[in-house]
């Protein structure tokens, strides 16, 4: 597993979360709506938002759509325990990802945007030096602390 800590929007880590989930049924409507979030149950895998408001609007398979408002954070734990993330507001819609994630999970947060490119390619450089030189390469941390992709606290 992959250790993330990294900025993001909220929008993006929901992004993450449908494409984890629920892509192919998702009602196009829910998919447009950035209010819309997928939930589930612990014994599913959790994905649980935390927001000031929450509306219940149907199920579908294992999966409870839900109408929120002012998203405070938002935990993600995949079926299998591989990924297991932490979205946390900062300030607005940007907030902080942390927690770990599978290569598939990896996927998908480039896929949605979460995790920049160049992330990659700084963690794939780290894995060069480290194999040239004999380094661990058990742990990785993929951060965005210095990326031009990072987003402002103003």
């Amino acid at each position: 597993m992959v250790k993330i800590e990294l900025k993001t929007t909220l929008e993006r880590f929901r992004q993450f979360i449908i494409l984890n989930t629920c892509r192919s049924f998702i009602p196009p409507g829910y998919l447009r709506d950035p209010s819309i979030f997928p939930e589930r149950d612990l014994s599913q895998g959790l994905i649980y938002v935390e927001a000031v408001s929450k509306i219940n609007l149907e199920k579908i398979r294992d999966i409870r759509f839900v109408k929120v408002a002012e998203v405070l954070g938002v935990i993600y734990r995949s079926k299998s325990g591989n990924t297991d993330l932490k979205w946390r507001q900062i300030k607005g819609v940007i907030g902080k990802v942390v927690g770990e994630a599978s290569p598939n999970s990896i996927v998908n947060l480039i896929e949605s945007g979460v995790l920049p490119k160049s992330s990659i390619k700084k963690m794939l450089e780290q894995f060069t030096q480290e194999s040239i030189g004999g380094g661990n390469m058990n742990e990785r941390v993929l951060n965005n602390k210095s990326s031009s992709d990072s987003f402002k606290e103003s």
